[in-house]
């Protein structure tokens, strides 16, 4: 008797807020029907979480795909507020968790829709779950002597190759992967001047180093052709505690539940992703050679439709739209960042955030001088408040682990 295959199925993960998402998926279901693994006995399976509030979407705005993308994947599970937060009472109802854990597990922002996700995945017998950004396009640039070339990318099928051998798969970024745009340093603010500023909320993996190299080259980052014509994936090896992913580019083996860890961040703060890291201590965990295009700033959607440019443009800090980009940015890393420190470099915090707040008493005048906008000097605030309650933010941390680890057992 013939032995039958059994299907592999692949969950896409999306956690999303804009209205171009139609565009951004079928752009990635194309991609990987045209891939090797297309016609394979794999079940693709989309999981997508929204927000309206985000961009004033409208639920149609998600769920309005045309018949031929659809008929390319298994299943598609649309996961509103309503949806997770009727899920989540189940659980409570069944004591799997308590009221106030489905809300650590399941709260507002990134996180909570990144761990829905990830959840539905998981109860829907998904093998593995892939996270892609609406902002991000499979395809890389590399920049030559004379021009740009433009790589297609394979984003699935790279993560399916090296998933079944390892906990998490991570891939590379290139295009405007850092909301710091092209600055001209003038008497208002040096470049030592930013150097203390990005120093200070910045990471051990995200050095001074790499951002001046993004500024240098107008907030671009070119895609390296090395690893463009590598076929080999490279352990992420630990730095300061951090085993650093993103939460795009992002592949995650679900078939041991208990190497599966949630996403968590501070209240009104990002970091989902980083904190992740500092989980990962453990976990097998791989760089995948294959490249997605973070169009930070918006600019480039017409990428989604094969337009490649020959130029890519420095974004500079000259209009409203980039400058809040750039503070939103700022707020969510100083409102992280204490966290962070408290996680990896507990021995010395105080001494870490006092050098922190110190920096940033000094160099924000110059930031807010520099743009014209006195909003920056209130990232110290943010800093001081966020320092203020980082054991209560630890605890939480703590507590969502527990709670994760305890949906985990239950899904068995």
């Amino acid at each position: 008797m013939e032995k039958i295959e059994k299907k592999i199925n692949v969950g896409i993960g999306f956690a999303t807020g804009r209205k171009r998402f139609p565009d951004v998926l079928k752009t990635y279901v194309n991609n990987w029907n045209d891939s090797d693994f297309g016609n394979k006995n794999i079940a693709v399976h989309l999981f997508i979480a929204y927000d309206l509030s985000y961009k004033n979407t409208k639920e149609s705005d998600f769920k309005t795909f045309d018949a031929e993308t659809l008929s390319l994947v298994a299943s598609a599970h649309y996961l509103s507020n309503s949806i997770i937060a009727s899920e989540a009472q189940e659980m409570v109802h069944k004591k799997i968790i308590s009221k106030k854990e489905a809300a650590l597990i399941f709260s507002g922002g990134y996180a909570g829709k990144r761990n829905a996700i990830l959840y539905y995945a998981i109860k829907n017998k998904m093998d593995y779950l892939i996270f892609i950004d609406d902002d991000e396009y499979p395809v890389a640039v590399v920049k030559t002597k004379n021009h740009l070339a433009w790589v297609g990318q394979e984003v699935f099928a790279t993560h399916l190759k090296y998933l079944p051998n390892c906990d998490i798969t991570h891939g590379h970024h290139c295009g405007y992967i850092s909301p710091i745009p092209s600055f001209e340093f003038n008497e208002n603010l040096s470049e030592d001047e930013f150097k203390i500023f990005i120093e200070a909320i910045s990471n051990d993996i995200i050095t001074w180093d790499s951002i001046k190299e993004k500024i240098d080259s107008g907030g671009v980052q070119y895609a390296d052709k090395n690893i463009l014509e590598d076929i080999s994936s490279h352990t992420v090896e630990e730095i300061g505690g951090m085993k650093f992913i993103s939460g795009a580019n992002l592949g995650i083996n679900l078939k041991s539940p208990e190497k599966i860890f949630a996403f968590y961040n501070p209240p009104k703060a990002r970091g989902e992703d980083t904190f992740l890291s500092t989980c990962l201590g453990s976990a097998n965990t791989q760089k995948v050679p294959c490249y997605t295009f973070h169009d930070g700033f918006e600019e480039y959607t017409n990428l989604l439709f094969g337009v490649l440019p020959t130029k890519l443009k420095p974004i500079e800090p000259n209009s409203a739209f980039i400058q809040k980009r750039f503070y939103n940015a700022a707020v969510g890393w100083s409102r992280y960042k204490p966290l962070l420190l408290y996680i990896t470099k507990r021995e010395n915090y105080e001494v870490e955030i006092n050098n922190m707040q110190k920096s940033l008493a000094f160099v924000l005048p110059k930031i807010s001088k520099y743009f014209g906008n006195d909003s920056f000097n209130k990232i110290l605030d943010e800093v001081v408040y966020y320092s203020q309650h980082v054991k209560e933010h630890f605890n939480s941390f703590q507590k969502t682990k527990v709670a994760w680890t305890k949906i985990m057992r239950c899904m068995k």
